[in-house]
């Protein structure tokens, strides 16, 4: 008999008292994450997530390094509307807290039936299908919220992103602005 992962305690409390949209995600490994849209209290665990990021990580999800994740930029992350800009986090019990693992997110373009995608997942989290998870959520939120088409504008070398979009089903090509970049597009 193959034994069922079973949801930690903590996680589990944390899930049944959210109100609203919030799924335990069963991930490759059998690990569980609570994915849910990111809220204005997440300030303290986005900063956490983003500097614990490896400098590789860091650069294809900012095009650089963030040695210190300030108030503008996690306003810019935690303040989302979740028509136009959402967000959703994937969290996992440790040590006694909710620690965020992996974001997904979209922002309106200016045209409005477009918006730009992004996700990142801790680097000690990667090969789980953790991404792709996020990733589901976030394209289901676009196609609620009217968006007819998503784009990623990713680094060349960035492999993981290049399979991912892949798996999903998005276009790649040459950024026309810039030869070290790409665009992953996808119809909604």
């Amino acid at each position: 008999m193959i034994a069922t992962p079973t949801l930690h305690p903590a996680l589990a409390e944390a899930a049944a008292a959210l109100p609203g949209d919030h799924w335990i995600e069963t991930l490759n490994d059998g690990s569980h994450v609570l994915i849910r849209p990111i809220r204005p209290e997440d300030r303290e665990r986005e900063r956490d997530f983003i500097e614990r990021l490896s400098p590789e990580s860091q650069h294809f999800r900012f095009f650089g390094m963030v040695r210190e994740a300030g108030p503008v930029l996690l306003d810019q992350m935690v303040n989302v509307d979740y028509v136009h800009s959402m967000a959703f986090v994937a969290l996992v019990h440790d040590n006694g807290a909710l620690r965020e693992v992996g974001v997904s997110r979209y922002a309106a373009a200016a045209d409005a039936s477009r918006c730009e995608c992004a996700v990142t997942v801790a680097d000690d989290w990667r090969h789980r299908g953790l991404a792709v998870a996020l990733m589901r959520r976030l394209i289901d939120a676009a196609r609620q919220n009217g968006f007819r088409q998503m784009f990623s504008i990713d680094a060349a070398e960035n492999e993981p992103m290049r399979e991912l979009a892949a798996f999903l089903g998005f276009r790649r090509k040459p950024d026309p602005a810039d030869a070290h970049q790409v665009v992953h597009t996808l119809d909604l």
